[in-house]
């Protein structure tokens, strides 16, 4: 019995001896960053800044991996489905927390699916327009807009996205009726918004600020609380004239759920690390981005909260799940 029991000892030892080595020489190999949406947009821009500095930290390539489609949940499933092992991560975007009440049929759980790990970014949208429409502030828009009633098209990064349901917020508490037109991120919206083919858009400051410097956009408001940083010039939309309007965006890394703790903390100390360096923290405060840098526990905490407050919103708005 003895010699059993000291099999089983060593056969125990050995198996967390391997789990251990196996964790501290983490990562072996490259690890993908998968963005659930095109190139160009603000979650892609956030993903090439952040991926070289996890690079230099984890001492192999961070791969920048879009799949984009489905209002960001190909690619969300697409992580919630992969090994648990570290090499499939997400830069998660604020649809994690409005796709549950804006669709009939999400094939994973964010919430129990993956496994937060920092948020990374917080930022305002941006109410932008092309310089060829007369409108020169936020109550201009609403009474060029209103005289026109849904006769006027707005671009969004797709059903359900931030851009979307900033845009119809607004519509919702300035009595307004405009026509969405849903591109596959915020990439292709921005493009068509700056080449005139769409007159309206509420992207992101990430993707929208360096057109607006070059004045191939015009900005009317921002959608948080305060100013962006880099964009103390532009008003929010509720001091512009739309009082109680109030709406942000966010990214953050997260991983498959049952990612061993250790990866997490490692993979945690690296966004961290990346979102400290001073130049990364200045060219995202440039394009009107706050870094965060939050625990797991924290972030895990935010997305919760996030799902309830979308959930509320889509309610009050009207729209109907897909």
């Amino acid at each position: 019995m003895n010699k059993i029991n000291n099999l089983l000892m060593y056969i125990g030892l050995a198996a967390v001896a391997a789990q251990a080595q196996a964790q501290t020489t983490y990562p072996t190999r490259a690890v993908r960053l998968i963005v659930p949406s095109s190139p160009g947009g603000g979650t892609d821009i956030s993903a090439r800044i952040l991926a070289p500095q996890l690079t230099q930290f984890l001492g192999q390539q961070v791969i920048v991996d879009n799949r984009p489609g489905a209002g960001t949940m190909i690619g969300a499933e697409a992580v919630a489905r992969a090994a648990p092992d570290g090499y499939t991560l997400l830069m998660g975007i604020s649809t994690l927390a409005i796709n549950p009440a804006m669709y009939k049929k999400v094939t994973y759980d964010a919430l129990k699916d993956l496994a937060p790990i920092s948020q990374a970014v917080s930022l305002s949208n941006v109410l932008v327009i092309h310089p060829s429409l007369p409108t020169r502030n936020v109550k201009e828009f609403v009474t060029f807009v209103r005289a026109r009633s849904g006769q006027i098209n707005f671009a969004s990064a797709g059903v359900g996205t931030s851009p979307h349901l900033s845009m119809e917020l607004l519509l919702v508490l300035a009595k307004l009726n405009m026509v969405h037109v849903p591109y596959k991120g915020s990439g292709p919206g921005v493009t068509d918004l700056v080449a005139g083919h769409v007159p309206v858009m509420m992207p992101n400051m990430l993707s929208a600020q360096p057109h607006i410097k070059t004045g191939r956009l015009r900005a009317l408001g921002v959608t948080g609380t305060k100013r962006a940083p880099g964009a103390e010039d532009i008003p929010t939309i509720a001091e512009a004239g739309v009082p109680g309007y109030e709406a942000v965006q966010w990214y953050g890394v997260l991983a498959p759920a049952a990612t061993p703790r250790d990866i997490i903390t490692k993979l945690h100390t690296g966004v961290v690390r990346a979102l400290q360096n001073p130049d990364v923290r200045q060219r995202l405060l440039n394009d009107g981005a706050e870094p965060v840098g939050s625990s797991p526990e924290e972030f895990a905490a935010y997305l919760r909260s996030e799902t309830t407050k979308w959930a509320q919103v889509i309610k009050a708005a009207g729209i109907k799940p897909e």
